[in-house]
């Protein structure tokens, strides 16, 4: 079966039925179901040769990543790509993942778009001044970024809210009579990473409390430097009654080096990771920040992205999820109180 009998076999125009096959968004949810259903149902094959063509389309999009040797055991990176996928799949599209080096990256970003490899481009794990956004930006080339940046111009993102997840965790922290709190952070140019400090020092002084620069650790974004932190934290006199970690990778490393020193946590000190450890080996019931829904998350950027491509103007597709706190068995009243 073509197009053509497609369309006449659902009354339909054709170029309703190609635009429902193709994702367009003006096509509405109940009509897009029906002709994909309809199209599956008669075996439908359309020829992706002749539709990238008539659309000046590849069907392929891209995400670069300067991934770290943890990220592949990462499960909340490869639900949110899972996700992505997924999307994709739906209207017969297709995801590259393109691991590169930190040095590499900015010259992968330009080989891709001058070489219109791709229709699109997930740009992840955003710096707070980052060139690859400005190039797409220059460019006119279509992308999402996954997380915010301090880019002036418009643009298209997803992101969660970093001050309202921190904020959720300190209060807790707060109301139990903790006054020591550190905070253990991946590097700073990470523009998640910023926000999260920024938050946590401004609430700390809306609660009157002075942070020790000792507690504030930053760079740490795998198990083997969040285990040196909280060995650096364990040295300081005193401790910190209770640390905040603002990213998965490293609190795995972070709740190991607790329990090599033997430290009971939620009664001898008290831990919060931002991100699921439901499987990073940590064991335990951590209490989380938790960003839910990262397969949802990475299929809403994929419509979000499709969006774009296909006219939505980027200043009308930003998007901020919020976190919820998940106590786990790792926050305790402070043993100091």
């Amino acid at each position: 079966m073509n197009l053509q009998r497609l369309a006449n076999f659902l009354g339909m125009s054709k170029t309703t039925v190609s635009r429902a096959l193709n994702g367009y968004p003006e096509v509405n949810v109940k009509t897009r179901e029906r002709v994909l259903k309809a199209a599956q149902d008669a075996g439908y094959q359309p020829n992706p040769m002749a539709r990238s063509l008539a659309l000046g389309r590849s069907n392929v999009y891209g995400l670069i990543f300067p991934l770290l040797t943890a990220d592949l055991a990462d499960p909340m990176f490869l639900d949110v790509v899972a996700g992505m996928s997924g999307a994709l799949e739906t209207f017969n599209k297709n995801l590259i993942l393109a691991p590169v080096s930190p040095g590499t990256e900015q010259r992968a970003y330009q080989q891709i778009v001058r070489g219109r490899r791709v229709d699109g481009l997930v740009v992840s794990r955003t710096l707070v001044h980052d060139e690859r956004i400005a190039f797409l930006t220059q460019s006119k080339f279509p992308f999402i970024a996954h997380g915010r940046t301090q880019q002036d111009a418009p643009y298209a993102w997803f992101d969660y809210d970093h001050a309202a997840g921190v904020e959720l965790a300190l209060e807790r922290l707060l109301a139990l009579g903790h006054r020591r709190v550190a905070l253990v952070s991946a590097s700073l140019d990470m523009n998640f990473a910023r926000e999260r400090r920024d938050s946590f020092m401004a609430s700390m002084a809306a609660a009157g409390l002075a942070v020790d620069p000792r507690y504030l650790i930053a760079d740490c974004i795998d198990r083997r430097s969040g285990h040196h932190a909280m060995q650096q934290l364990l040295a300081c006199s005193p401790r910190p009654s209770a640390v905040i970690v603002d990213n998965h990778m490293s609190g795995a490393g972070v709740v190991r080096a607790m329990r090599d020193a033997g430290i009971e946590m939620g009664k001898d000190m008290s831990v919060v990771v931002w991100g699921s450890m439901a499987d990073s080996l940590a064991g335990g019931n951590v209490a989380t920040i938790d960003q839910p829904e990262p397969r949802k998350a990475g299929a809403r950027m994929i419509e979000m992205l499709l969006a774009l491509v296909n006219g939505t103007p980027a200043a009308d597709l930003q998007e901020m999820w919020q976190p919820v706190l998940l106590p786990g068995g790792t926050i305790g009243v402070c043993s100091e109180n």
